[in-house]
């Protein structure tokens, strides 16, 4: 690590501690319902396929399937090993995004606060406990931006750290999509500093640009390439990808992608996920015993807070050149600009789950600055924090699947909106 550049104390141990106890506090219920709900109902069948060599579920990548498959294979067909890699990825990723707020700011306070933020923000909680894909997406991505990060603040080993989140992007990609829009920025942002390197004080990688394009664009398309290995291995012409269809059978996956018409009582469009309006129900019913729910909704407090932060992140940027607000407001906007323009007809909240995670880094990016003032404003960072932990811990029955109360309209009690029902 470059001490100049960063003088504050590493808060390694407090990332370790504060992705343990997520992981403790996502670990309670974990097998509440002990049945396939929602789109689980899609993916765990698919695995159970997979272990087969059968085709399912062509619309997305392998790797997410890959993993459950395996997880099915150890642990047998049951809830622990259906939603445990979830949860195992959730933690590994809320590490991993503390790790990369703190490669780009530098900053004590902004990595533990942008790592409470991200926990209690219910989007990455309860993702981290149902076996979809997006988990094992995000968290592969925040592995890449950390490595990636690290390397251009000149860790230990860049070179390593390089072909590290090349790598961790192609398995990003091959689990699902969506971070697609996000892969070529740390490419474009080794060519923005390379070109600028002789300002940068000597405090730049001793790598190529040939070498960094290897690392961060090749690499990447060779990772994705070997998840579709199982492809290779399908027991008739018509199914099996071979190496010549690979294009064609992104076709047939893009095609899948957008045939989705049907309208759901659920979707909802970019600008309903920005102001918190129209999440999804999971869960809701009588179950082993009692009501229980599971609502997709975002920190009511953090997700509105989070906007005005960006617009912080984005003055911060253009008035005192700090890289790490820019970061993360390219982050964000990159992240929703791909869900304004996809052609993907019908879309839902879980697809903020990435720009919401920036949102969190712009954020505790602000409260750091604050923070930094002193006085009363630092007791008002720590309280922006604490605030997002209390409403976490009052929403905590309706996102974790408790067993709430008062029966069928238990749901009444966090219905702040109508728009939430």
């Amino acid at each position: 690590m470059d001490q100049t550049a960063m003088p504050q104390r590493d808060p390694l141990v407090w990332c370790a501690v504060i992705a343990l106890g997520f992981v403790a506090i996502a670990w309670h219920g974990l097998l509440i319902p002990k049945k396939l709900y929602f789109d689980e109902i899609h993916y765990i069948p698919a695995a159970r396929k997979l272990l087969h060599l059968l085709p399912a579920n062509r619309e997305h990548p392998l790797l997410g399937k890959e993993i459950l498959a395996i997880s099915l294979k150890l642990l047998g067909d049951a809830p622990l090993a259906w939603r445990l890699p979830s949860l195992l990825f959730g933690g590994l990723g809320l590490f991993a995004f503390g790790r990369l707020t703190w490669w780009l700011s530098g900053r004590r306070f902004a990595t533990i606060a942008a790592m409470l933020l991200l926990a209690s923000d219910f989007a990455w909680f309860i993702q981290s406990r149902i076996a979809m894909l997006d988990m094992f997406a995000a968290a592969l991505l925040m592995v890449a931006l950390w490595q990636f990060a690290a390397a251009m603040r000149r860790a230990r080993r860049p070179r390593l750290r390089l072909a590290l989140s090349g790598l961790f992007m192609g398995l990003a990609l091959g689990a699902k999509w969506s971070v697609l829009p996000l892969l070529p920025l740390p490419g474009l942002t080794f060519l923005c500093l390379y070109l600028r390197k002789d300002r940068l004080n000597n405090d730049f990688p001793s790598i190529s640009l040939i070498e960094a394009g290897v690392w961060l664009s090749l690499v990447p398309m060779v990772i994705y390439w070997v998840t579709f290995a199982p492809a290779l291995f399908y027991p008739t012409e018509a199914t099996r990808i071979t190496l010549l269809g690979f294009v064609e059978q992104h076709r047939q996956m893009l095609a899948l992608q957008e045939s989705v018409l049907r309208p759901h009582q659920y979707q909802s469009v970019w600008y309903e996920w920005v102001i918190n309006w129209r999440p999804i129900w999971y869960l809701y019913e009588n179950i082993q015993g009692a009501q229980r729910g599971v609502l997709l909704l975002g920190n009511p407090l953090t997700m509105l807070a989070g906007l005005g932060a960006l617009a912080w992140c984005g003055w911060a940027a253009w008035r005192h050149g700090r890289t790490d607000a820019l970061a993360f407001a390219v982050l964000y906007l990159v992240g929703m600009g791909f869900w304004i323009s996809a052609m993907k007809p019908v879309q839902f909240y879980y697809h903020y789950l990435l720009p919401g995670t920036f949102l969190m880094g712009c954020l505790a990016l602000a409260l750091d600055a604050l923070f930094a003032r002193g006085g009363r404003r630092r007791w008002g960072a720590l309280a922006g924090v604490a605030a997002s932990l209390a409403i976490f811990a009052w929403f905590h029955p309706i996102i974790s699947a408790s067993a709430l109360t008062a029966g069928k309209v238990s749901y009444q009690r966090w219905m702040w909106m109508n728009s939430w029902r």
